[in-house]
């Protein structure tokens, strides 16, 4: 799919500079037509300064400079959103960690504990005290963790899949909250959670990754991935 899109962006490049070259030409054209007209029909007692002949050569040429400048730019722009593709392409498959605050829990096989679930907590600044509820699809907390002091930053947290009386939850979607200050003074965090990226797109406010989970999210949401 990123290919294709690709090829659909090199052709619209393609036809764009060929449609701003004519209109180079045709300006130049039309200039030199009407200069050569000044020229014949000045006042032969009062002819065109050298001076007012170079400053509207220089200006002509000013013009051209940026219409030609405009044109590669936007190729530029246009093939850096093509580099872009590319590169988020290579992350298909990978598990990236970004802004969100689902869980997901499976059932664990018979003798064995839950999977460990990872996520992350960013914070603008150091917190001393950070606490961490786990609830259900009902809103009920059926886990609370003390997580203590974090550092500024991306901040690593596990929960075992039990709840707060050491029992294994039953499978399904969890969300969690988190609630952080520094002292007595709340530190706005920011959730993070861990998803597979299953395909990569390009629309009209650049490329974002589809996860598995259901979400969108831009290439700079994107804080780790494994």
């Amino acid at each position: 799919m990123a290919i294709s899109d690709t090829s659909s962006i090199s052709g619209q490049n393609a036809s764009s500079a060929t449609s701003n070259n004519v209109s180079s030409q045709d300006n130049e054209q039309r200039f030199l037509k009407l200069l050569v007209t000044q020229l014949n029909n000045q006042d032969p007692l009062n002819p065109m300064q050298n001076a007012e002949l170079t400053s509207q050569l220089a200006q002509m040429s000013t013009v051209t400079g940026i219409e030609k400048l405009n044109t590669t730019l936007s190729g530029l722009v246009n093939q850096t959103g093509s580099n872009q593709v590319l590169q988020a392409a290579s992350l298909i498959g990978y598990n990236v960690l970004s802004p969100g605050d689902m869980l997901t829990t499976k059932k664990p096989e018979d003798g064995k504990d839950p999977a460990t679930q990872a996520f992350a907590v960013q914070l603008p600044g150091t917190a001393a005290d950070v606490q961490i509820k786990i609830l259900d699809d009902k809103g009920n907390v059926v886990r609370t963790i003390d997580a203590g002091s974090m550092k500024e930053g991306v901040n690593a947290v596990t929960w075992d899949g039990k709840d707060d009386n050491g029992a294994v939850v039953p499978a399904g979607a969890y969300r969690f909250t988190v609630d952080a200050t520094n002292g007595g003074v709340a530190v706005t965090p920011t959730s993070l959670t861990f998803s597979q990226v299953a395909a990569v797109k390009q629309g009209a406010s650049g490329v974002t990754l589809e996860l598995a989970s259901g979400a969108s999210i831009g290439l700079s949401d994107v804080r780790l991935f494994l």
